[in-house]
């Protein structure tokens, strides 16, 4: 499959991901993106990321429809811009937040740019994404071009040229979604965080957690090759098909709790046998695993609907929870969607200093027109695939 161009020699098509049925994705020729508001640009997409978030529209889990383009996670070269665009020019490299902000609106003005009150009117709900159901009209970036809207406030500039560009492609959600789970639950240098959940996100947790002075770390999943990542950046892994995960946790500890909490699991947590959803499964650990006056961050995705959900009340987004338990111990929660731009200039500035060093947590690349194979692998958690690259020119 190629693109094709007009008489005039421009490029009228691209290759994309598009959602096709559950379980199933396609690699289609659909039209490019064209600039319609002098504050966009078009980029030319040279890494776009498979995130855990896309597995609950590809497994037919969320309202998504046939024809939608996925991805959120998307950086590259900027090719044409808005004539109102000032702070960026053809040929910059960018990143942007999977979040879309209009900049202005009273959430954008002070930071909580992931609930922007502009961006997708008429939803009900506060926040924008690109390639997601019910986040507005905003097509993916899982292609070779992708449009992206309010340039100047949404796209992160970047060094020019290809170094770091792995670590650069987890600034568009993964880094800054595990710094901010970490900083959601209120955490101080020196204090110790369990993180539920290895995959992407939660591996990034842990990682920030590090970088930030934990004292311990514990990170909790069943997938061998993703508990070994996070040995390897120095948490102690705690398969939780082996026992339940708090017991474990306190027993490493003399039977001590943790300070923190971090769920990076959210609605699809499942039992202890792995066999069957349980929605509150994470959720009810972390109440038992964290001190008295501890915190919990919730960056893990929950729902207020479910059509797959394993009973009526987790369909409307509802769960049982240990609340006794969490007012008895005066926990603190924090939780929401990730603000990608509190965080993703400083980051950015850590990766290049040589500080950081994200892309420990990245599996495969893959080019455009394999993603289909690689939405299969990463969905059954297979051969290794942790978080997938793709790479549109491949």
């Amino acid at each position: 499959m190629s693109t094709t161009t007009s008489s005039s020699g421009k490029i009228e098509t691209m290759r994309a991901v598009v959602y096709d049925k559950p379980f199933g994705v396609v690699v289609k020729e659909v039209p490019k993106p064209k600039i319609s508001h002098p504050q966009e640009i078009i980029v030319r997409v040279t890494t776009s990321c498979i995130c855990g978030s896309d597995l609950h529209m590809y497994e037919g889990r969320t309202a998504a429809e046939p024809g939608l383009i996925f991805g959120h996670e998307n950086m590259g070269i900027i090719e044409e811009i808005g004539n109102s665009v000032t702070t960026l020019k053809v040929g910059d490299r960018v990143v942007m937040p999977f979040n879309i902000g209009c900049g202005t609106c009273q959430n954008c003005e002070t930071g909580k740019t992931a609930f922007c009150t502009v961006a997708n009117p008429g939803k009900g709900f506060a926040g924008a994404a690109y390639g997601y159901v019910a986040m507005g009209p905003y097509d993916g970036g899982q292609a070779e071009y992708v449009k992206v809207p309010w340039a100047d406030f949404n796209a992160l500039k970047l060094p020019p040229g290809n170094e770091h560009e792995d670590d650069f492609a987890t600034l568009c959600d993964i880094f800054p979604t595990g710094w901010h789970g970490v900083e959601l639950s209120g955490f101080h240098p020196g204090e110790s965080v369990a993180v539920f959940g290895a995959g992407p996100v939660g591996l990034m947790a842990a990682y920030s957690a590090i970088l930030r002075g934990a004292s311990d770390v514990y990170v909790v999943d069943r997938v061998p090759e993703r508990l070994a990542k996070a040995a390897e950046i120095g948490a102690t892994p705690i398969d939780f098909t082996k026992g339940d995960p708090a017991e474990q946790i306190k027993k490493a500890r003399g039977g001590k709790e943790v300070d923190r909490g971090v769920d990076a699991v959210g609605y699809q947590a499942v039992s202890g046998d792995g066999k069957k959803e349980q929605p509150n499964a994470v959720l009810e650990s972390l109440i038992s695993v964290v001190r008295a006056t501890g915190g919990l961050g919730i960056p893990g995705l929950y729902v207020p609907s479910d059509p797959g959900a394993p009973d009526s009340a987790a369909a409307k987004g509802y769960m049982s929870l240990p609340f006794g338990k969490l007012f008895e111990k005066g926990i603190s929660i924090g939780c929401g969607q990730t603000s990608v731009k509190k965080y993703n200039r400083y980051l950015r500035d850590l990766i290049v200093a040589g500080r950081a060093k994200p892309a420990f947590v990245v599996s495969n690349h893959v080019s455009l027109d394999d993603a289909s194979d690689a939405y299969d692998k990463f969905q059954r958690r297979v051969e290794g695939y942790t978080k997938v690259l793709l790479k549109p020119s491949a």
